[in-house]
């Protein structure tokens, strides 16, 4: 395991230029901690950070009939397709493109953050997020990861709480 250098986000912070400008926004004061290895998936992030793999929170982009949003998961579960296109009404979700990724979120794949994005899109939260007291996620780039606790994270997502995440038989 590295060990972090923390630093709290009020400060001069590791996060991207745009998550930290959200945290101060927000008034969040978080600590944001950098690894020297990328912690671009959520296997990656729980082995740096030492938690479960499920108190990784994934922010993914899905295409909802052209339509970008967010769905978070936890970093031991799948999110299944069908749920989310139910939930949403849609006739066709499919995993977004990189480049829509980075012009919806202004993150590359690996560092999207649940909140402090470019432009404002609908979220989805799967409620096994609530499992935890406090749960990890990308502060903006694949090297940086910040805690919270699972409510006020989706709270500040703006994330409707749904079921989503792929039943296993």
């Amino acid at each position: 395991m590295s060990t972090p250098d923390a630093t709290p986000a009020t400060a001069s912070t590791p996060a991207h230029p745009l998550f930290a400008e959200a945290l101060r926004d927000l008034g969040l004061d978080v600590e944001v901690r950098r690894f020297p290895e990328a912690t671009r998936t959520a296997a990656e992030a729980a082995d740096a950070v030492g938690c479960e793999l499920s108190q990784i929170v994934k922010s993914l982009i899905f295409e909802a009939d052209g339509v970008p949003v967010l769905v978070l998961m936890d970093g031991s579960s799948r999110v299944d397709v069908e749920l989310v296109r139910a939930e949403l009404g849609a006739g066709k979700v499919e995993r977004a493109r990189a480049a829509l990724v980075r012009e919806t979120t202004g993150y590359a794949i690996g560092g999207v953050p649940p909140f402090g994005h470019r432009t404002k899109t609908r979220v989805l939260a799967d409620r096994g997020l609530l499992g935890h007291p406090a749960v990890w996620a990308a502060a903006g780039n694949p090297h940086t990861v910040f805690r919270l606790d699972p409510a006020t994270l989706v709270e500040l997502a703006g994330g409707s709480l749904v079921d989503v995440r792929e039943r296993t038989a």
